[in-house]
């Protein structure tokens, strides 16, 4: 994936099994923080916020290949892959910030909601979406000042 939207998060002991690996099911937390900082940095965080932009997830498909740790810093990279006409697909990745290796892949199926159930996708958002950004979102430290991993001992 390109150097598009970036979002840097240390891994909690809590969000660790007891060989202090994450957990396979933080990973959907994981996507769900990483897509609420993706779209509130191509400008839709006072939507998602007083409910005009809601979505719901539709389809979400995990694929592992390396574990993350506890105190890992993970980058996670998010890009629109499509949009259809009620429906937007994310992909996001997960490295161990300052890695090329993968840790784990997801694709996640949204459709846009209101009160009345599937709304289409507004042109705006859309071109939004396709077009991404180049932001970070550093919830972690890293980007400020590298910080040390257990890893980099």
């Amino acid at each position: 994936m390109s150097q598009g939207f970036r979002y840097y998060l240390r891994v909690r002991y809590g969000e660790c099994d007891a060989q202090k690996v994450v957990f396979n099911a933080r990973y959907g937390d994981y996507v769900d923080l990483a897509t609420t900082e993706f779209l509130r940095a191509l400008g839709y965080g006072a939507q998602l916020i007083d409910g005009r932009l809601d979505y719901q997830l539709v389809r979400q498909t995990l694929e592992w290949r390396a574990p993350a740790r506890f105190d890992d810093v993970l980058e996670v990279q998010v890009r629109c892959t499509h949009v259809g006409t009620t429906s937007f697909v994310l992909e996001t990745e997960f490295r161990i910030a300052g890695h090329h290796a993968l840790c784990a892949r997801a694709e996640t199926v949204y459709v846009l909601i209101d009160a009345q159930g599937k709304t289409p996708v507004p042109a705006q958002l859309r071109d939004d979406l396709l077009r991404g950004c180049t932001a970070i979102t550093d919830h972690a430290g890293w980007g400020t000042a590298r910080i040390p991993t257990g890893r980099d001992t």
